[in-house]
């Protein structure tokens, strides 16, 4: 243990302890937001490495905390780099055989000023429309998820469709 001076820390032996309570917990929090078993027992995992490395500055009693907020974390930024991954473009395929070339011509020049017109939203902005119009997230689960007000994430809302509302066909 600690001196009574010394804030109470996450010990080693502790340590072993506390993730054999809270890896299925957290394990089951991250799947709820993602369903894929290998990707919430990864951030489940991270997010223990976290805590560890941080463990002198954690104080035990904060530890859960820090755990759960680190993984939803670290699910927001893995959302995110799917984002980047998996362009606007990849959304809008042409159903049918068009063989059309003027109209292919425009579908490309409108998914090029469709990404753009994403990339160019501030990043809170374009955060919280991709995660409402392509997770189909609510606006409750956003807030949540980043720790706001629904009243922000409706603003951050409102001002990416401003922006999308300046994009034109022609």
């Amino acid at each position: 243990m600690s001196s009574t001076n010394e804030p109470d820390l996450i010990e080693e032996i502790a340590f072993k302890e506390f993730y054999i309570e809270n890896f299925s917990t957290l394990k089951m929090y991250v799947f709820a937001k993602c369903c894929d078993r290998d990707l919430s027992e990864d951030i489940a995992q991270e997010s223990f490495i976290r805590l560890w490395n941080n463990r002198e500055k954690v104080l035990r009693v904060k530890a859960r905390s820090f755990l759960f907020t680190v993984a939803g974390n670290l699910f927001l930024d893995h959302v995110r780099h799917q984002k980047v991954k998996n362009t606007f473009c990849n959304g809008f395929e042409i159903k049918n055989e068009i063989s059309d070339p003027q109209y292919l011509i425009e579908m490309d020049e409108f998914k090029t000023k469709l990404e753009n017109t994403i990339q160019s939203m501030p990043e809170t902005a374009r955060e919280v429309f991709l995660l409402n119009r392509m997770e189909k997230m609510t606006y409750s689960q956003i807030a949540e998820a980043f720790g706001l007000s629904v009243k922000a994430i409706e603003k951050r809302m409102q001002k990416a469709l401003e922006i999308m509302a300046t994009l034109k066909l022609k």
